[in-house]
């Protein structure tokens, strides 16, 4: 059965909108008195006290000088009053929550990015209940003014937890360089983006990021108390922190032992040049930025000899585009579009100088979109970004001796792996082929978990039905 259009007045704007701003900041709450959080609730839905509104996925013009989203924990829908039988069909991971010892061991944030280290109190799920975030076009004085009103609005009810400031490089960059914001999947129904890249790429279903639509295997995602299914979604609120210097350092350490430039180090271990080219496009050198219809307007795997790049020669099969998105590659999990998300994240932290290196804390701050945190996120993160074996055997058109794909990956995703320096690898297939594959290891994260949040993004129903509650 044909889904029914999107309301997207009652779907939270996050969700399907991409807020171009320069600055956000997200509270992570803590419910102290549930009355009290569901009148803020009900204020911030309505916009009423001189507060923002929920912003919604409706486009507004002009443009608002803030957009807010509201999401909860497992643990903070049942401070607000929802019984452990209501949330029974809710997504598994959602329950068992970021900070959890089996979902932290399964997705990788072991060791230095293990929950007990991370920032405000976020390892103990007890007490996470609630994100609040603020994106602002430009203006701190805007920031500042919307953060002091609700900051009073939520006295005596919220307590706050910790606060993540973000703020946009320059071109849209991330702090190892790269241009980040390209590729996003493109949702069925979802409304027009003035600036989302186009390609060619098939349309992903509704159902795999609101709840209450079909997704891509014909099924339906929903939650009980059916209020909170229909325009909903879950998202993973991260928060990594980057260590630029030794990202640069490894680039030249891996320069040094294939030959490579360092570029084109960084841009095999991404699949992108640092200016957004991709290398399926741009296989040889950097370049000029391409066309916006050009950067996320190719595949992998082709029936002509010389353009397929089944065997990652031009783009590594380990690459951290093609971990996450490996399109028309032949992977475990049935194939790329049901396991595609949503990413809203900006940097934080001070812009890198190479010339005066200093080490205050910066990174990604953001969340991950899904309609299942199981099949998407985790699957992405546990399987595609932690192990190498999720590569099916495949020889493409010019047969078995030119190589199998399965020989031409190893270790885990550079950005995202775990990477233990004992037993970390990557492998930069040989030009001749199926011979000469050059593998490197011994590198360790050069990216740090310091926050995760499982949470639920009601719609705007939703956020009423709990806001009645009690």
């Amino acid at each position: 059965m044909a889904d029914s259009a999107i309301n997207f007045a009652n779907v939270q704007g996050t969700i399907l909108r991409g807020y171009r701003v320069d600055l956000a900041r997200h509270f992570v709450l803590s419910i102290g008195d549930p009355a009290g959080a569901r009148a803020l609730i009900t204020a911030l839905v309505d916009g009423s006290g001189g507060l923002p509104a929920v912003t919604t996925a409706m486009r507004v013009e002009p443009k608002p000088p803030c957009f807010l989203n509201l999401s909860f924990s497992y643990t903070g829908l049942a401070a607000l009053g929802l019984g452990a039988d209501q949330m029974e069909d809710f997504d598994r991971t959602f329950k068992n929550g970021a900070a959890d010892a089996d979902t932290a061991r399964r997705i990788g944030d072991t060791g230095s990015s293990a929950p007990q280290y991370w920032l405000g109190g976020l390892g103990d799920s007890a007490q996470v209940h609630m994100l609040l975030s603020i994106w602002v076009t430009d203006s701190h004085e805007v920031l500042e003014s919307v953060s002091a009103q609700l900051r009073a609005a939520w006295t005596g009810s919220l307590r706050e937890l910790y606060v993540q400031d973000a703020t946009a490089l320059p071109d849209n960059k991330v702090h190892f360089g790269y241009r980040d914001s390209i590729a996003q999947p493109k949702v069925k129904g979802a409304p027009d983006a003035k600036r989302m890249v186009p390609d060619d790429q098939p349309e992903v279903a509704t159902g795999e990021f609101l709840l209450g639509y079909v997704n891509q295997g014909g099924g339906t995602y929903r939650v009980s108390p059916d209020e909170l299914t229909k325009d909903s979604s879950y998202a993973a609120f991260r928060i990594l922190e980057q260590d630029v210097a030794a990202f640069d350092a490894m680039l030249e350490t891996y320069a040094g032992q294939t030959g490579l430039s360092s570029e084109m180090v960084a841009a095999k271990f991404c699949g992108r040049w640092r200016n957004g080219n991709p290398l399926e496009l741009a296989p040889e050198v950097e370049g000029p930025v391409l066309p916006d219809e050009q950067l996320n307007n190719f595949n992998y795997v082709t029936t002509e000899l010389a353009t397929d790049d089944t065997l990652g020669l031009k783009c590594p099969i380990g690459s951290h585009i093609r971990r996450n998105n490996p399109r028309d590659g032949k992977v475990n999990g049935t194939d790329a579009d049901h396991h595609r998300i949503v990413r809203r994240a900006m940097p934080y932290g001070p812009a890198y100088d190479p010339a005066k290196p200093d080490q205050p804390p910066r990174g990604l701050v953001g969340y991950f979109i899904n309609a299942s945190l199981s099949n998407q996120f985790e699957f992405i993160t546990s399987q595609w970004n932690n192990q190498s074996e999720f590569v099916q055997a495949d020889t493409g058109p010019g047969g078995a001796k030119y190589g199998n794909a399965a020989f031409n990956i190893s270790g885990q995703d550079v950005f995202s792996g775990v990477n233990d320096p004992a037993t970390s690898s990557f492998t930069f297939a040989g030009k001749a082929p199926g011979a000469g594959n050059t593998e490197v290891g011994g590198f360790g994260r050069t990216i740090v978990t310091r926050g995760s949040v499982y949470c639920f993004f009601p719609s705007i129903s939703g956020l009423r039905y709990l806001a009645a509650m009690g």
